[in-house]
């Protein structure tokens, strides 16, 4: 099967084979007859199989008959909505919408938050048909008055488990109560809880449910290789992997769980000689877009990165990804693993996991239903954290003391006539103490220190 034989009209065939597609993926070729039916989708699949295009194209299609090309706001008002969770999926959408929508006269716009709201707002008074956006920075338009949703004909929820996770519920329900009752709702994404499937409820009607592969389903292009290490092994063992002669080359995205997490990794791989940066919530949206663009044009080898970047990030022939943590949520393992193997590419998973985290292995070998093959290399789990730690310390030390101890040892003794690193002695004619029973008080009352103290203190020479 071709695109041709899904009813897409001319413009956008073009478009697609611009792109270089000549044959649409399973979800393809599911879900664009029904979302060009106008039915509301439900729709499911591996991560890397063309989700996105399977509602973008058939978007554009249906709102190809308003495109024009007056100059006038009121002539392009918001007919379609696409809500993500991350700015990183907004992004990626919109350069979707923008793609196969080249040759058609309709406008799109992505709306996120961490960026000043001036050149958004601009953009949304001239008129756009196609908005991309995150639910936060919309609600933030919306009290501006500077959109308007009571014209939308066609809703899109991207990754809606994100966002469930996320806490974007409350600001979905409200987006919900602004827009027409009826339109035409799809859902996608690479996972469906029971929390999902109600919220599914709420949104669609009579969903058509589509789903290409078994719920929660990894990739079969990709192999998947865990190594039990201690937390402190984990940075000497993942050197080692970017390191070897096989991986000195190849990039690769490595995921932990925290913030701060992330930016150590990403400092303590280019103090070891490899090319990376870090990407994570903290980063205003300048930062991210240049650390993602540094990598995607091979500058950056490694891109250490939170959950942020699990959705949404699509980065051509990505060799491998490695769990440097396991995740707390087993959903995002497949996610994090579906930026690698995408298209039918070939890819690897690696994961690290501390005895802490065994329990999280067990969820997500209970997701994917598979059981994660173990690899060893002893030479990097057994000590050798605290033997690098032992390194470093050696080095930080020497470059704080570049003379050996023994000459500053001398420098001392020259200089102030006594050896610091001995105990001190007195020297000359320096009188030995008395013991204190021989000291002679003075005559009159008895020495009263703690009233000698207070009167020091201010007090007074009355106790306080």
């Amino acid at each position: 099967m071709s695109f041709s034989d899904l009813g897409l009209m001319p413009e956008l065939l073009q478009a697609v084979a611009d792109s270089g597609y000549t044959e649409p993926t399973p979800i393809q070729r599911q879900a664009i007859p029904v979302v060009l039916a106008g039915r509301d989708v439900m729709g499911g699949a591996q991560t890397g199989t063309g989700k996105t295009a399977s509602f973008t194209l058939p978007l554009l299609q249906r709102l190809a008959p308003s495109a024009n090309q007056s100059p006038s706001p009121a002539r392009h008002p918001v007919r379609a909505l696409i809500l993500c969770p991350t700015r990183e999926l907004a992004l990626q959408v919109h350069e979707s919408v923008c793609t196969y929508g080249r040759h058609l006269a309709l406008r799109a716009t992505c709306i996120y938050g961490g960026v000043d709201m001036d050149a958004q707002t601009k953009q949304l008074r001239e008129g756009r048909e196609i908005v991309v956006a995150t639910p936060g920075r919309l609600l933030d338009h919306v009290q501006q008055k500077t959109v308007q949703l009571n014209q939308v004909q066609i809703l899109v929820l991207d990754e809606a488990d994100r966002m469930l996770d996320m806490g974007f519920i409350p600001d979905v329900k409200r987006i919900l109560s602004l827009i027409p009752g009826q339109r035409q709702s799809l859902m996608f994404s690479a996972t469906f809880s029971e929390d999902i499937k109600k919220l599914a409820a709420t949104i669609l009607r009579e969903p058509q449910v589509i789903e290409v592969a078994r719920r929660n389903a990894t990739a079969e292009t990709v192999s998947h290789q865990l190594y039990a290490v201690a937390s402190d092994d984990k940075r000497v063992l993942l050197r080692h992997l970017l390191t070897v002669p096989e991986n000195e080359t190849r990039q690769a995205l490595v995921f932990v769980n925290t913030k701060f997490g992330c930016s150590r990794l990403a400092v303590y791989l280019a103090r070891e000689g490899v090319a990376a940066d870090a990407i994570h919530g903290d980063k205003n949206q300048q930062q991210r877009t240049e650390a993602l663009d540094a990598f995607k044009s091979g500058k950056v080898r490694v891109l250490v990165a939170t959950d942020v970047a699990a959705r949404g990030l699509d980065i051509e022939d990505l060799p491998f990804v490695v769990n440097f943590e396991l995740p707390p949520n087993a959903e995002d393992y497949v996610h994090r693993i579906g930026r690698t193997g995408r298209a039918g590419k070939s890819g690897e998973a690696i994961s690290f996991m501390a005895p802490e985290e065994n329990y999280r292995l067990g969820e997500i070998e209970k997701l994917v239903k598979r059981q994660i093959e173990r690899k060893s290399l002893p030479a990097y789990t057994s000590g050798a954290g605290r033997d690098e730690r032992h390194r470093h310390h050696i080095e930080r030390e020497a470059r704080r003391h570049p003379e050996p101890a023994a000459t500053r040892a001398k420098q001392n003794v020259a200089a102030d006539g006594f050896d610091f690193n001995k105990p001190y002695q007195p020297q000359g004619d320096v009188p030995s103490a008395a013991p204190a029973a021989t000291i002679a008080q003075p005559p009159g009352k008895p020495r009263q220190p703690r009233r000698e103290l207070a009167f020091l203190l201010g007090g007074g020479g009355k106790r306080n």
